[in-house]
């Protein structure tokens, strides 16, 4: 603006409201609330008896263990009719009985299927407590992003009425000759501007909130203003130590793990199907024919069966080969995880970094500094040392680095949330059943790109 516009702009203070400096603060929305304010407790509560992963996590359970016993069953016995030569000719002849069969299982095999399916029961407790960490971790993320749209909106509002004011100084000053109208257009394209950012965060509000009563397993929850602190209690992380603790630590890990025994389990017993399991049969028949020279049937007589398969061309060597096979797959599984797991936790370290390195400046070098200009120009406004239109500048630069401090203080928060949750954010996926070895990793699923961003990315600029 020209000194000689802004010396006349300095003998005009009737023609424009007298200024009371205001600052962003955190935690208005909390305080107008008309009801009562819902707190991180009462969704996770919410979450534990709603969320319906967590339910089939249980069932999953539940279905292992019955497994597990149905593999250590003994087989029934067979009971059956036997006759033989029954019409017995001019003689009445022939024989009629019962009998009972029974396969003997040797070799342990049932106590090694018991042990097999024991493993997978392993593997359904293991998934069912990585499912209680992911929702957890969902449950955490998705509040505190609608806590951080809650504060976003008040600051684009706030934002927005600045833009509205500074378009209505700029028309009055057109009325006096201090301003063209190619500033008061200006002024209004960025009123304008700034009213669409606030309606966009209000639909960012509501698209957040459903975000959180999805993964609860409330839907129809009524939307309302959530209680918390930003700029406290955020996650304290050490960055090598949060990738050494999802490397070593993750759920992923003891599944992996775990898989790996399950596999030595099922070699264990491709190895012992070869040895024969016995066929007993015993009972009894009634022979019909008559004693040599007397009118007398020969009665009962007893008969037994003990027979056993011999192992000559089906030895089960292609099961034991591909029981091996898989003990390899599995072990190469344990190492290809945790290598998946360091490489996907640094870019959540990274992310977590950028965002702390920002909200530390802002909250103790940026925002002071901005605060301190902005009530300095308000002070030289009073003294009619600056014009009013430098006054709403200073501001709007103070609220735009409000909006970016409330940006990095959410890429905190979520960032951190996910690496303390060994990256397990998807509070809506249903657990892994036990044996699916070939799904692909799921474990390790890192926050979604358009879900966590890195702080200030994907705003709408001021």
């Amino acid at each position: 603006m020209p000194a000689s516009q802004e010396n006349a702009e300095h003998h005009h203070h009737g023609d424009i409201k007298a200024v009371e400096a205001h600052y962003p603060q955190l935690g208005r929305a909390q305080t107008a609330a008309q009801g009562t304010l819902v707190t991180l407790d009462q969704v996770e509560n919410i979450a534990r008896q709603m969320n319906p992963t967590l339910r089939q996590a249980e069932a999953e359970i539940r279905a292992a263990k019955a497994r597990q016993q149905q593999a250590g069953l003994y087989p029934n016995p067979t009971v059956g009719y036997t006759g033989d030569e029954i019409r017995g000719g001019s003689v009445g002849g022939g024989k009629e009985g019962f009998f009972v069969q029974q396969t003997i299982v040797t070799a342990g095999k049932l106590g090694l299927s018991r042990d097999v399916f024991g493993k997978e029961a392993k593997l359904a407790s293991l998934e069912a407590d990585e499912q209680r960490l992911r929702v957890e971790s969902a449950v955490k993320m998705a509040f505190l992003r609608v806590l951080a749209a809650q504060e976003m909106l008040d600051a684009r509002r706030d934002l927005a009425k600045i833009s509205q004011d500074n378009a209505e100084t700029q028309r009055r000053l057109l009325n006096t000759g201090q301003a063209d109208e190619t500033e008061v257009l200006e002024a209004e394209v960025e009123a304008q501007r700034m009213r669409i950012a606030a309606r966009m965060q209000e639909n960012t509000l509501r698209e957040e909130w459903r975000s959180l009563t999805s993964v609860i397993g409330q839907p129809d929850m009524p939307m309302a203003t959530v209680a918390g602190d930003l700029e406290h209690g955020w996650p304290e992380l050490n960055e090598e130590e949060a990738v050494e603790a999802i490397t070593k630590e993750s759920p992923a890990v003891r599944i992996a793990e775990t898989a790996a025994v399950h596999a030595q389990s099922l070699l264990a017993r491709a190895r012992r199907e070869p040895i024969p399991d016995l066929q007993i049969r015993g009972g009894m028949e009634y022979n019909n024919e008559l004693l040599e020279g007397l009118p007398f049937a020969k009665g009962w007589e007893g008969i037994a069966e003990v027979s056993v398969q011999l192992p000559i061309f089906n030895r089960s060597q292609g099961d034991v080969a591909a029981a091996r096979a898989n003990i390899d797959r599995a072990e190469q599984e344990i190492r290809r995880i945790a290598l998946t797991l360091r490489d996907r936790a640094a870019s959540a370290v990274d992310q977590y970094a950028n965002a702390r390195l920002m909200a530390v400046e802002f909250r103790d070098e940026i925002l002071p500094r901005a605060k301190k200009a902005y009530g300095l120009m308000s002070e030289k406004y009073g003294l009619m040392l600056a014009s009013y239109p430098r006054v709403l500048e200073s501001q709007r630069k103070l609220y735009e680095l409000q909006i970016e401090y409330i940006a990095a203080l959410e890429g905190v928060w979520t960032n951190g949330i996910a690496l303390q949750g060994y990256l397990l954010t998807d509070g809506l996926e249903a657990p892994t059943r036990p044996g699916e070895v070939d799904r692909p990793i799921r474990e390790t699923n890192v926050p979604a790109p358009e879900r966590t961003m890195s702080p200030g990315e994907g705003m709408p600029r001021p």
